[in-house]
């Protein structure tokens, strides 16, 4: 059975570190762990798990098959790891259902907790839709190790990201239908988080999860016939030596699959969850001036006003660009950006020029264009029409899927052209995204349906 990751409350954990999202930001962390390791390894690698020289003290807590932390939470599988954290899935015997524990590193502690313990806060009522695609904490404790002390978060399990569930479908883009219910609900999630007085700050498709069935009637043996079992893997010392050190597990395990191919997702199973708030923030509170987002969805005013916070309309950027990626196969910029001179290129290809004061302010514009918005002659310009057959149309075309229509196409562009303005004051914001007419006469109907309930 394919083996992947399967994410919670942290940002998507990648284990073959191929993509642009390759370590958890969700954490306070102190510089002494952070810095990188420069030594030998002390272990023999292992595929697909975590780095085995952070199990030491200030690192991993060392976790097995079996164990129960608090009298009450038995791990029964692996589901993902970052640089700062692992993560479990359990049984809660108390409760007789399934959580995810994220356990981190003792030199840590995991912010994303207390953001969500806000911002989720009104779930427990259902009193606003959107606080229903956040994950709602269940519980927060501490566990003393061999390497410390070490925070762990629990929420409801969830299944792959959506980047996960397109590459497990060799990148068969999502039925329209079900890609308009996840558009969206991706912007009444942020919607939410905005109207809580947060700015997410890392929104990108390893970041936003599709929701698991409810497993929780199945034992962890049927689980384990449903799916696979978990394969643990002896750690072996590089020099071959016994292993004496309390630091470090007996065995590790890869990550278990949970997820869905994206083409055999169906509309009432197109439910997601917004997760990762390990860099959200308050800009009333405090100012953020460094972006986290992979390249292709990070706003530009990154570059050209450094010193200026972000914002709320910097959320706006990227929720654009992600709706754009949950409808098509590729991203809205060129997949390959080598840095921010190739994104500012792309960005003028399909937007048209920069604001004034940041053309005169980038040094390499000569490289690509004659004069602000006008190419060199002879270099290939992709507009914002030719991506969006190249990317959404033409892929659903060739698999025999439903496309939009010409109506529908004008509406979702021309949504996206707002949403992505040079000038962060001039985004509409999450809020004005969920009244575009994209919104009301195609997506939200869709979300209505995958949720069987109206939308205010």
């Amino acid at each position: 059975m394919r083996r992947s990751i399967f994410c919670i409350v942290s940002r998507r954990l990648h284990v073959t570190k191929s993509c642009s999202f390759p370590t958890d930001t969700g954490l306070n962390h102190r510089s002494r762990f952070s810095t990188a390791l420069t030594h030998r390894p002390l272990y023999k690698h292992i595929d697909d798990v975590e780095s085995l020289d952070y199990y030491r003290p200030g690192g991993y807590h060392p976790i097995q098959i079996g164990d129960v932390f608090c009298a009450r939470y038995r791990i029964v599988h692996k589901l993902g790891y970052g640089s700062y954290s692992t993560i479990w899935l359990a049984r809660d015997e108390n409760k007789a259902r399934y959580v995810a524990i994220k356990v981190g590193i003792a030199e840590c502690d995991l912010k994303d907790g207390e953001v969500l313990g806000q911002i989720s806060a009104s779930a427990v009522k259902d009193v606003v839709f959107g606080s229903n695609l956040i994950p709602l904490v269940l519980d927060r404790f501490s566990i003393d190790g061999p390497n410390g002390t070490h925070p762990c978060l629990v929420t409801a399990p969830a299944g792959c990201s959506l980047v996960d569930s397109l590459q497990a479908a060799d990148s068969s883009p999502f039925q329209l239908n079900v890609a308009r219910s996840m558009a969206a609900q991706l912007a009444m999630a942020i919607s939410h988080v905005h109207e809580k007085r947060y700015v997410h700050g890392d929104l990108h498709m390893g970041n936003i999860l599709l929701r698991l069935p409810n497993y929780d009637s199945l034992s962890p043996e049927q689980l384990y016939d449903k799916f696979d079992a978990p394969e643990p893997e002896a750690v072996i010392r590089a020099d071959n030596q016994p292993i004496s050190s309390p630091n470090i597990p007996t065995y590790v395990y890869a990550p278990t699959w949970l997820g869905r191919p994206s083409d055999e997702i169906a509309l009432d199973e197109a439910k997601i969850m917004l997760t990762d708030f390990g860099t959200a923030f308050q800009p009333a509170l405090e100012e953020r001036f460094d972006s986290y987002t992979p390249l292709q969805m990070r706003p530009p005013e990154i570059r050209f006003e450094p010193t200026k916070s972000l914002s709320y309309a910097s959320d706006v950027w990227s929720l654009g660009c992600a709706i754009w990626a949950v409808l098509g196969v590729k991203s809205l910029l060129d997949s390959w950006l080598i840095g921010l001179d190739d994104a500012t290129i792309d960005q003028i290809d399909f937007l048209g020029p920069l604001p004034d004061e940041w053309w005169e302010a980038w040094e390499r514009r000569e490289r690509a264009f004659i004069s602000n918005g006008v190419p060199k002659e002879g270099r290939e310009v992709r507009t914002l029409d030719q991506r969006f057959q190249d990317a959404i149309q033409a892929p659903r075309q060739r698999r025999g899927m439903q496309g939009m229509d010409e109506e529908e196409r004008d509406a979702l562009l021309q949504m996206i052209r707002d949403m992505l303005v040079f000038r962060p004051g001039d985004r509409p914001s999450a809020r004005q995204v969920l009244q575009t007419e994209w919104m009301r006469k195609w997506a939200i109907p869709e979300a209505e349906k995958t949720w069987g309930r109206r939308f205010p």
